[in-house]
């Protein structure tokens, strides 16, 4: 563990939740009555995917597909106002994130305290920050809320683009730097900056608003013309324009193929086809046997009535319209008149976030096993770098190391298991070719001696004895 001191630090040393983390009892009303509202279970345990170091515990999110809630207050309400602010933990998706979250909520000061108890989806809270993933939709959300200074309405403030997620069963620290001598933020993602700008110009509703609006009182007059262009008035069809001639006419040029028969139909009954037997003429009708191609009309151009093909009309002109020409009396787009806003105003410093009393999770998942770990709150960026290299950057490269043994074994699996399963489909029939099925045995000997030459021999006792009976032959001869 690292010594790394800050607002609020935590990376569960103990196997247990102990008296810091309380988990939510919050209700909902339905038809039966009051009803928890969350039902998922959380557990403090090691990891049971790509566990990094021994005796390191992480709080588990551990029911699938049920709304989870547990917080922790700080040991004093922290206020952010002209401090940096550094918030980073780790997210460890053992069971990867089919839809749901793993964002943490920056808990805000409220008169009545952190109730634990009640902690839902109601809390107020300060800052929203991590991954979240539902279907194809993937981000790292960063919201906060901001108080109207005019107002004292509360809004949220979206990040516009944010960077997508690390959707890894490895452990994921995810890094939100906000810096108040500038008003930008940071993220970052495994120590590597994912996305950076400035809260008044990346967030929607944007912190601030216009200073001029529409007048919503303005109209558009009646007279006036948006169009820019009109028909010609002066414009008058030509006299050998006509409207009427057809797109296309037969082709004054066809001749009828030599070998067209006119006098023979595509078609004729089918010479070979017989009534069924249980055809009732009285019934069903008079039975007609079926069409077939003509055998007459096969080797030549065609049978039946001869057409000729049709082409374009070189005297088509369509329908006639006057040619456009700018309008004399156009005004252009018409737009209301600004006016000033009157609910405007200017808060250029909104990295001044509302106080922090408290930390949760709240949370829906279809997929469980989500490990949370090394939870660092504080102000220093110096003392956040400490930390991770203490913890993250320790674990990292074993989790890392042993995804890529456990890819390296799957894919020897399925290359081992496609190359038995070519060999069987491809294996020689013995009888019509005995020649041909011995090299095959021969060479599937060699292929797996060579990879584990004792289970070779147990498995392929015979093949191996004749080959052996074989080469000793061949020495014999030398």
């Amino acid at each position: 563990p690292s010594a790394v001191e800050g607002i609020f630090v935590e990376q569960f040393i103990h196997p247990t939740l102990g008296d810091r983390w309380s988990a939510s009892r919050a209700t909902k009303e339905e038809k039966e009555g009051e009803v928890f509202s969350y039902v998922g279970k959380w557990a403090v345990e090691e990891p049971k995917v790509y566990p990094g170091l021994e005796n390191d515990y992480g709080l588990v999110l551990s029911t699938k597909a049920a709304h989870h809630a547990i917080s922790a207050p700080l040991d004093e309400v922290f206020d952010p106002k002209g401090k940096p602010l550094v918030l980073s933990y780790e997210v460890k998706l053992q069971n990867g994130l089919d839809c749901g979250g793993a964002y943490v909520k920056l808990l805000s000061e409220s008169e009545e305290g952190i109730h634990a108890e009640e902690f839902s989806d109601k809390t107020p809270y300060t800052i929203m920050f991590g991954p979240d993933r539902c279907g194809s939709t993937a981000k790292v959300h960063f919201i906060f809320r901001h108080k109207n200074p005019l107002t004292g309405e509360i809004e949220e403030k979206h990040l516009k683009a944010p960077p997508a997620p690390k959707i890894s069963k490895t452990t994921s620290v995810y890094t939100l730097i906000v810096r108040p001598e500038n008003q930008t933020y940071e993220i970052r993602i495994n120590n590597e900056k994912a996305k950076a700008g400035s809260l008044l110009e990346d967030f929607t509703p944007a912190v601030n608003p216009p200073k001029e609006i529409d007048d919503p009182e303005d109209v558009k007059p009646a007279d006036w013309v948006e169009s820019p262009k009109i028909a010609d008035p002066d414009a008058t069809k030509p006299a050998d324009w006509d409207e009427d001639a057809p797109v296309s006419i037969e082709d004054p040029d066809a001749e009828m193929p030599a070998d067209w028969l006119e006098h023979e139909p595509a078609t004729v009954p089918d010479p070979d086809a017989e009534k069924p037997e249980e055809w009732s003429d009285e019934d069903d009708g008079d039975w007609i046997a079926p069409q077939v191609p003509n055998p007459k009309c096969q080797g030549v151009s065609g049978c039946g009535p001869w057409k000729r093909p049709e082409i374009p009309n070189p005297e088509y002109k369509g329908k006639w319209f006057a040619p456009l020409i700018d309008n004399p009396d156009y005004k252009g787009p018409w737009a209301p008149r600004k006016i000033p806003n009157p609910s405007y105003y200017e808060d250029l410093t909104p990295a001044d976030f509302s106080p922090i009393a408290g930390l949760g999770f709240e949370l829906w998942s279809m997929t469980d096993g989500i490990l949370f770990d090394n939870i660092y709150l504080g102000t220093s960026e110096k003392d956040l770098e400490q930390f991770i290299a203490e913890t993250y950057a320790v674990k990292a490269p074993v989790e890392q190391a042993l995804e890529a043994a456990d890819k390296a074994k799957e894919e020897a699996e399925a290359a081992k298991g496609k190359k038995t399963s070519s060999s069987n489909a491809d294996e020689p029939d013995m009888k019509a070719d005995p020649v041909g099925w011995a090299k095959f045995k021969a060479q599937q000997f060699l292929d797996e001696a060579l990879a584990d030459p004792k289970k070779a021999l147990v498995e392929r006792p015979l093949t191996g004895g004749v080959l052996g009976v074989v080469f000793a032959t061949l020495i014999g001869m030398l």
